[in-house]
């Protein structure tokens, strides 16, 4: 539905709520079996999808509320500001003391309530994210944990630390919420013909493809793992001959930007050296990953 508003419809701003079944929904550039306890989620009935956007791996049932804001503004800093500033009001207006933190999170104290992704299209920009109304706190945990029960029932305790259930903070059921949120963010209602269901229907056949879902790895014969502050977890994995990187691909939480294949074409047949890459690599980096450095990047791959 983002995408077809996006691509189809000349509305200027529009928002909307939705929710689903009991899943994990992990960022374009992540490795599935890296993020996602899948036998788990088997064993569980819990779904497994992969979303157009960077960012974690998140896991979402009835009881979670995920917003969507697609707008014309072009600007990545500005729409996030934008959009997390109208979600933080709308909570300050029901008495809970939220804030913008981060790359991308509303916090109510130290805790986190909501996490937020984004991604282009020609023109077009959206983010969208959670809104932790209330969850399954063990199938959050296990869905992307180890499923021992020990760890599961240690994660659920650290995690609850770290997040709050919004139930915890507003007087107002999940359907009283949600019509708050509707009066307060939005002015008249756009509704989708058949013929527009019928299309993101047929848009939705790329997101359930096992091909969308799990990717195409090939096996690598280097791989760098890394924490790069303000942009994310990385996993640089190489293929190499003779240190020369005969090809490379960059996952991670990260934000995408620009145009990562021709960054990374970049570095193809490329020594493995410091000087070599620092030839190869563009000046500014950041305007393809968000917050990534160039000389972070080397450091990296080098690592």
């Amino acid at each position: 539905m983002e995408e077809y508003v996006a691509r189809y419809t000349n509305i200027g701003d529009a928002f909307f709520m939705w929710q689903v079944q009991p899943s994990v929904i992990f960022g374009r550039n992540q490795l599935i079996e890296s993020e996602v306890n899948i036998a788990y989620c088997r064993t569980h009935d819990i779904l497994m999808y992969r979303r157009k956007s960077g960012g974690g791996c998140v896991y979402a049932d009835k009881h979670n509320i995920m917003f969507s804001y697609i707008t014309s503004e072009d600007n990545v800093g500005f729409t996030f500001y934008r959009y997390l500033n109208m979600v933080v009001h709308v909570l300050r207006l029901l008495g809970v003391d939220a804030k913008a933190s981060g790359r991308n999170d509303i916090m109510i104290g130290d805790r986190k309530v909501s996490g937020n992704a984004f991604y282009h299209l020609p023109g077009r920009s959206i983010v969208h994210g959670t809104m932790l109304y209330d969850t399954d706190m063990e199938n959050m945990v296990g869905s992307i944990t180890p499923s021992d029960a020990k760890l599961i029932s240690k994660g659920v305790k650290s995690v609850r630390q770290h997040i709050a259930l919004l139930k915890d903070y507003i007087d107002l059921d999940q359907a009283a919420f949600k019509r708050f949120v509707r009066e307060h963010l939005c002015t008249e209602e756009y509704l989708l013909s058949p013929q527009a269901v019928r299309t993101i229907e047929e848009m939705e056949k790329e997101y359930l493809s096992d091909e969308f879902i799990y990717g195409h790895n090939p096996q690598y014969t280097v791989v760098k793992k890394g924490r790069i502050e303000g942009v994310g977890e990385l996993e640089i994995r190489m293929q190499m001959k003779n240190d020369i990187i005969k090809s490379i691909n960059i996952l991670g939480d990260y934000f995408l930007t620009g145009d990562l294949n021709g960054l990374l074409a970049r570095l193809k047949d490329v020594h493995m050296d410091i000087e070599s890459l620092r030839d190869a690599l563009p000046d500014s980096t950041d305007d393809i990953i968000q917050g990534l450095q160039k000389e972070d990047l080397i450091t990296l791959i080098m690592k």
